[in-house]
């Protein structure tokens, strides 16, 4: 035995891996014991699969026995054991590779006393070589005879005999076995790999650029929310994880580049809940030359095409209710939609006292600091944002909640400002940009005095972007748009939680 081989052993009496309570762990950890014993490698990396389970389905799932037989074709894949079934002198094993599922038969007088010996040591969960030939069950199920098996690497934790065995907390917590066991799990994580790969040739298409801005800022910015914070040691200095990359990016329009994105993560240290996680992915991509407007078609093309290219169609079901992400979507004003949605009385949209008032007639927070805008926006949240099921444009926010966004030009009180919800959330955000400095002053100004009074979310004075606006950013929009968000739509994830591999979790117990 080698000396790599007796270190295995010796791993393998250390008590401190298994948890010895459990008589399942503990006979597993014995099996791995006598295995290397034997001088059987528990972790080899010697094994190399030749097919994908996939494959063999779709080039001879339709072939008959006979068709099998006379092909002969030999077959060599790994994959992990998830069910076994025991006749005796024979076995039948589920095989999942990355790419599917498929059934393998073990029959001792076909296999080497050696090979025969090393199955009857198997768990479920560990990983296998194969190699064999096709063949059809009686019941017509496509099957691999085994002419030769390997251990590949031996599984010391059992999983779950079912999927639903696991708490919704512990698929959060330990997503690894939540991809083992739930396939919809693992198409879930496909269909995101499909979307951002689509988002991304959407807008190289038409002649964006990819760009990577800093994750660490010296003064956060770009969107209205309680940062996280770091120190840098040999700067000597506080440091902040980014909560968006607009600043950053629209100082690219400064430069000269006239259509820019990014797809990355932003930060934000706020509570969890089904729509918020701490971190989070978002797409924000800018324009020079372009209205608010130009954005809300282009998102509607790109949504769209995303549902039609990934799923096939653009009629979804989300939580069981119908959508359709078909153009066009609808289109409503911020004040229109709390009168005709809300059913807010007019008159207590241009009166901040009434709308006070009103505001906590509904439950929400009363804070006679807040500017009007941002109390007709936490009524919005209440009585509007839930009903916007279809995918619908908000348009025309007012300008004391909206810091980064040009003003209207025939109201001035408003911005160019769309917000896109489906299925009662926030999808996107997106404006016609503010680049005039002196004004963008003024607005930060107005954020410090909020943090000051209390508001941890307020922004914070920039004064390099304001330097960059003063030698001159173009006309232009941009825009926002939850990553997270969009995948929880196209796969009727209810949870956040449910499209990001690893979520923040609170510390087990």
């Amino acid at each position: 035995m080698s000396n790599e081989q007796g270190g295995e052993q010796e791993n393998f009496h250390q008590s401190e891996l298994a948890d010895e309570s459990s008589p399942v762990i503990a006979a597993r950890f014995q099996k791995a014991a006598r295995l290397a014993e034997s001088g059987q490698p528990i972790y080899p990396n010697t094994f190399r699969p030749r097919d994908q389970i996939s494959e063999i389905r779709l080039e001879l799932g339709d072939k008959t026995s006979e068709d099998l037989e006379r092909v002969g074709d030999r077959k060599v894949l790994a994959g992990r054991l998830m069910a076994r079934r025991d006749y005796g002198k024979s076995t039948f094993y589920d095989l999942a590779d990355p790419t599917g599922k498929i059934q393998v038969y073990l029959k001792k007088d076909r296999v080497t006393p050696e090979c025969f010996e090393l199955a009857k040591q198997l768990d479920i969960g560990d990983l296998v070589g194969i190699a064999g030939t096709l063949f059809k069950t009686r019941t017509g199920e496509l099957t691999v005879l085994i002419e030769d098996l390997e251990l590949v690497t031996k599984g010391l934790w059992p999983l779950p005999e079912k999927y639903h065995e696991m708490s919704v907390e512990l698929k959060y917590r330990r997503r690894y076995v939540d991809l083992i066991m739930n396939e919809a799990s693992r198409r879930i994580f496909q269909v995101r790999s499909k979307t951002v790969s689509y988002l991304r040739r959407f807008l190289e298409a038409r002649d964006y650029l990819e760009v990577e801005t800093p994750m660490m800022h010296p003064i956060p910015g770009g969107a209205t929310a309680r940062p996280f914070e770091t120190f840098h040691n040999t700067l000597e200095r506080t440091l902040y994880l980014r909560i968006a990359p607009e600043l950053y990016l629209k100082r690219l329009l400064v430069g000269g580049l006239g259509r820019v994105f990014e797809l990355n993560r932003n930060f934000r240290n706020e509570g969890l809940s089904v729509q918020h996680n701490p971190e989070f992915t978002m797409l924000e991509f800018y324009q020079s030359y372009a209205v608010f407007t130009d954005l809300m078609d282009l998102t509607e093309e790109m949504i769209s095409g995303a549902a039609l290219e990934i799923l096939g169609s653009t009629e979804i079901v989300y939580q069981e209710k119908d959508i359709s992400l078909k153009s066009p979507w609808q289109r409503l004003r911020f004040r229109e939609s709390l009168e005709t949605v809300g059913g807010v009385p007019q008159a207590i949209l241009a009166n901040k006292d009434k709308a006070l008032d009103y505001l906590a007639s509904l439950g929400g927070d009363r804070n006679a600091r807040d500017p009007l805008g941002k109390v007709l926006a936490k009524m919005f949240d209440l009585v509007v944002e839930p009903k916007l099921m279809s995918p619908t444009f908000i348009t025309h926010y007012p300008a004391d909640i909206s810091p980064l966004a040009r003003r209207s030009d025939s109201e001035p009180e408003l911005t160019d400002r769309f917000e896109l919800f489906i299925s009662g959330r926030e999808i996107a955000n997106g404006f016609s940009e503010l680049n005039d400095p002196t004004d963008q002053r003024k607005r930060f100004l107005a954020q410090v005095a909020e943090r000051e009074a209390g508001d941890e979310e307020g922004m914070y004075l920039d004064e390099d972007y304001i330097r960059a606006l003063m030698y001159g950013m173009p006309p232009a929009a941009g825009e926002g748009l939850g990553v997270d968000r969009l995948v929880m739509l196209l796969t009727d994830a209810p949870s956040i939680r449910d499209v990001i591999l690893f979520p923040h979790m609170r510390p087990e117990k």
